[in-house]
């Protein structure tokens, strides 16, 4: 028999009273993921979406080229989005993660040169040195993603919380991307332990440069393009350090 709570007018299910508030809880919770930001944005892939889909089916271009054409639509509606939509997080974001794109050719060029451990498919027109030119922008994609995020977090449930949604996310982007784009071919993992063409000694330094991107952010947000530029170099300088770090020590001293 259903149990009841009683005022002086009628009575009100408890259990339904319980679901109001479950309800009402919930969406509370899910407010900070539904404001008109975080709509815009999912607007934004969605238009990037069907740009980067349209773009893999040409047959006239290389993969080089297409991945540049994909990388420079981004680089170019993200900000454009941002200023049309007055959304300054979003601007102030990319004009952190666009200049660590940007650096984030040293690290590429690093394994592909130095440690051997990756291979970029070569292209005659798009290439910087042994990298892909379209690699100076395609960093600013999933760290533009994981810093949003983050932020959305912290705001719901706090640091803490978000760091470790930001290393899940970071685990989740980088593996993905390591997991699928050699089919394009974009690049390969080789000379190194891999699963699944994933090479395993990288995936802690893809981890940790989602979360040092995190905090670097925390630290110049909202501040000048000189100061961002600053710590985006840190935050390089950090990834080819952990990257080296760990490949010694998966490659040359655990699997000897």
């Amino acid at each position: 028999m259903e149990r009841y709570l009683f005022n002086l007018s009628q009575p009100i299910p408890v259990t339904n009273h319980l679901c109001r508030i479950a309800k009402h809880n919930l969406l509370i919770s899910l407010l900070p993921f539904t404001s008109k930001s975080d709509i815009s944005l999912v607007k934004i892939y969605v238009v990037f979406s069907l740009i980067a889909a349209i773009t893999l089916f040409l047959p006239v271009l290389t993969i080089g080229l297409k991945m540049l054409v994909i990388v420079i639509s981004y680089n170019i509606l993200l900000p454009l989005w941002s200023l049309i939509d007055r959304q300054s997080v979003w601007l102030d974001i990319w004009m952190f993660v666009m200049p660590l794109s940007i650096l984030q050719i040293f690290p590429d060029w690093f394994l592909t040169e130095v440690l051997n451990s990756i291979s970029f498919e070569t292209d005659p027109y798009t290439m910087i040195g042994e990298v892909p030119a379209y690699m100076a922008g395609l960093w600013a994609i999933p760290l533009f993603v994981i810093i949003y995020v983050g932020l959305r977090v912290k705001e719901l449930r706090g640091e803490n919380v978000a760091l470790i949604l930001v290393s899940i996310l970071s685990l989740i982007l980088f593996v993905s991307a390591e997991a699928t784009l050699w089919m394009l071919p974009a690049w390969t993992a080789q000379n190194v332990l891999t699963i699944s063409h994933v090479a395993l000694y990288i995936i802690i330094p893809e981890i940790l440069l989602g979360v040092s991107t995190f905090l670097a952010y925390e630290i110049v947000q909202g501040r000048k393009l000189v100061l961002k530029v600053v710590l985006a170099f840190v935050v390089m300088i950090f990834y080819i350090g952990s990257a080296s770090f760990f490949y010694f020590l998966l490659e040359r001293l655990i699997l000897v």
